[in-house]
C-alpha cells in the first residue's frame, strides 16, 4: 500500500510541473474545442488537471498516464512510476505545502505545454511538456530553475504578461519566425538581423536579470561580456506553438556550463513582443538516473 501511494503522489507530479486549474487561468488559454465543449478533457485540460494534484491530492487524473509506457526525461528522476514514488518519498516531510499554478498552457498536435509557477521543494519557474497517445501521457520534459520572487530590472516576473492566445492560424508561420530567430541571433548564424526580428525597442522580458526592450538586452549582454560570461546556443530540439505563443527547447552552454534553454515567445503582427525563459544546467551523465537523455524528441 505504501508504495501504492508514493506512486499515486509521482504521477501527480509527473516531475515537478506546476500548474493552475483556476477558471481564469484556463479561460485564457487557448479556446475551447469540440472535446471540451462536448466535457471531454482535451489533452490540456488534463495535464492541468494532473499537474494540479500536486497541490489538491486529488485521485482521479491519475487516469490521464499510460501506467505500462510512461517516458521520464528529468534527468534527476527514474524512469516510470515507481520512479516517481523514490523521488518524492520526502514530500510529505517537507515543511511547506506544494502550490502549483498554471499560468499558460497549450495543446500542439500531440504535445501539451504548461508554463508553472509552483513551490515544491522550494519555489521554483518551469517549463513542462508532455506527449500523449491515444489520450493518455506517455513522455515528460522539463526546465526548471529556483525563483526568489525578486523583479527583473523592469518590474517583472517570470510568469506576468499577458495570457491570450490569439492569431491561431499563424501558428505555423509564428514557429517560423521563432526557429529563425533563434538560428540567427541566439546561434550566431546572422547576427545582424536581429532589429528584424522586432518592432524597434517595444520588447517585454521577464528574464530575470534583463529589461524590457533591445536596450535592456544588449546592456546585460555587455554586462556578461564584461564578467567573461558567454551565452551560447548549439542546437534547437523542438518548437511548438500556439498562435502567438511558440517555446523553443533548445541547447548550449552558460558560463561554460551544458546548459538547457526554454524560450517562450509571444508575436504579435510578425515581430518578438515578448519573451519568458527558463535556464537550467544539464547534469552529468554519471548523476542522471535513467539514459532516456534530456531532449529526444520523437521525429
Amino acid at each position: 500500500m505504501k508504495k501504492t501511494a508514493l506512486i499515486i503522489a509521482a504521477v501527480c507530479l509527473l516531475a515537478s510541473c506546476g500548474n493552475n486549474n483556476n477558471d481564469k487561468s484556463n479561460n485564457n488559454n487557448q479556446p475551447s474545442n469540440n472535446q471540451e465543449t462536448m466535457n471531454t478533457p482535451s489533452n490540456k485540460e488534463k495535464a492541468v488537471a494532473l499537474l494540479k494534484a500536486i497541490e489538491t491530492g486529488a485521485g482521479e487524473p491519475i487516469a490521464f498516464v499510460n501506467a505500462e509506457n510512461y517516458r521520464q526525461h528529468n534527468l534527476g528522476v527514474e524512469d516510470g512510476l515507481d520512479g516517481f514514488g523514490r523521488a518524492l518519498a520526502g514530500l510529505a516531510n517537507y515543511p511547506e505545502k506544494a502550490r502549483v499554478n498554471t499560468v499558460r498552457a497549450f495543446e500542439d498536435g500531440d504535445y501539451v505545454v504548461c508554463q508553472t509557477d509552483y513551490n515544491f521543494f522550494g519555489p521554483k519557474a518551469g517549463f513542462d511538456i508532455f506527449r500523449f497517445e491515444d489520450g493518455k501521457i506517455v513522455e515528460h520534459w522539463d526546465n526548471l530553475m529556483p525563483y526568489d520572487g525578486k523583479l527583473n530590472p523592469s518590474g517583472h516576473t517570470p510568469f506576468d504578461g499577458t495570457t491570450e492566445f490569439t492569431d491561431l492560424d499563424k501558428t505555423e508561420a509564428n514557429k517560423a519566425i521563432v526557429r529563425n530567430f533563434v538560428q540567427d541571433v541566439l546561434m550566431g548564424q546572422h547576427p545582424e538581423n536581429l532589429t528584424n526580428y522586432f518592432d524597434g525597442n517595444n520588447y517585454i522580458q521577464h528574464n530575470t536579470a534583463i529589461a524590457d526592450g533591445l536596450d535592456g538586452l544588449g546592456a546585460a549582454l555587455a554586462a556578461m561580456a564584461e564578467q567573461g560570461i558567454k551565452m551560447e546556443y548549439f542546437t534547437i530540439h523542438k518548437i511548438l506553438g500556439c498562435g502567438n505563443f511558440v517555446l523553443a527547447v533548445s541547447e548550449g552552454k552558460f558560463a561554460d556550463q551544458p546548459t538547457s534553454y526554454y524560450d517562450l515567445f509571444r508575436i504579435e503582427n510578425g515581430k518578438i513582443a515578448e519573451h519568458w525563459d527558463v535556464m537550467e544546467t544539464i547534469a552529468p551523465e554519471s548523476e542522471w538516473k535513467h539514459q532516456n537523455g534530456k531532449y529526444n524528441f520523437p521525429k
